[in-house]
């Protein structure tokens, strides 16, 4: 199994202070790191949550020496509301939500979200529920398709990779990575040191994962059960995920007294940290703080 290394540790944990003790929730808890890096800061209790079981099993053993100051959840980030009710917790000291694929993801070998093997096109992170991308390429419409390659993968040649599933699917369905990559670079020229094949994988992970749906709600959620000097920060890898952070962020603080945004700007991470690990060269972070 790849090591996973946690994006921007050091810039989440000057965010959140975790120095000040408290509950803190990891909303996307991966592997560990950040749930670690906030326990070993300071934080007094943590609360992990990740709708992959598997990550979870690792995550339990990478923080096992803190079993007493930290609790694992297998449940979707959006569910925080309920996750904090049934625990009789009304507020928190801060939260931080990490919304990159883990290495762990990318590397382990079935999972389809890389094309750099072969392999079958699952790409759902919660492999207990839902549709495979496969399922979701054969029954969806060539219309659906266009609109979410385009929607979810700012993909300029949608209609035209569209087509070229729904051809593909008349004379055998799409069942693996390569045939989809294969396919897609077919349609697309390559530009730059991008292959073409990566817009339309991120369009299709972000679509069986329904990564979107109901974010900006969940980042209110968050911001709203904050305790006063509580932090949230937020570590985004494209504009579709940045985009509405930034703006909700702002209208949070906009709307009364009560809330402030740290970050004038995004954080992005350091040279060292790009130069060791490529995977954090596209990594955003923004946070806000409750002040009132």
């Amino acid at each position: 199994m790849a090591v996973h290394v946690p994006v921007m540790t050091a810039e989440v944990l000057a965010a959140l202070e975790p120095s000040r003790g408290g509950l803190f929730v990891d909303c996307t808890v991966g592997l560990g790191g950040h749930s670690r890096a906030l326990v070993e800061a300071g934080a007094g209790r943590v609360l992990g949550i990740d709708r992959d079981a598997h990550a979870l099993e690792i995550a339990v053993a990478a923080l096992a020496e803190w079993h007493d100051r930290v609790e694992l959840v297998h449940a979707d980030y959006r569910e925080l509301p309920r996750l904090l009710d049934e625990r009789g917790i009304e507020l928190i000291d801060g939260a931080v939500a990490d919304l990159g694929l883990s290495s762990l993801q990318l590397d382990e070998p079935g999972r389809g979200f890389s094309f750099q093997r072969d392999e079958p096109l699952d790409m759902r992170m919660d492999r207990s529920r839902g549709s495979t991308a496969a399922d979701l390429l054969m029954r969806a419409s060539e219309a659906e398709l266009a609109d979410v390659i385009f929607a979810y993968g700012e993909e300029r040649r949608s209609r035209a990779v569209a087509r070229a599933i729904v051809a593909a699917r008349r004379a055998a369905p799409l069942r693996t990575t390569a045939q989809l990559a294969t396919l897609v670079r077919r349609v697309v020229a390559r530009s730059g040191r991008i292959d073409p094949a990566t817009r339309t994988f991120q369009a299709v992970r972000i679509w069986v994962n329904a990564e979107l749906e109901g974010f900006e709600i969940f980042l209110r959620a968050v911001c709203g059960r904050l305790r006063v000097g509580g932090r949230f920060a937020v570590v985004t890898f494209h504009s579709l995920e940045d985009r509405p952070v930034k703006h909700t962020f702002r209208a949070i603080a906009g709307e009364g007294p009560s809330y402030r945004v740290i970050t004038k700007k995004s954080v992005v991470p350091g040279y060292e940290e790009t130069r060791q690990n490529p995977r954090a060269r596209s990594a955003r972070l923004r946070a806000i703080e409750r002040i009132g």
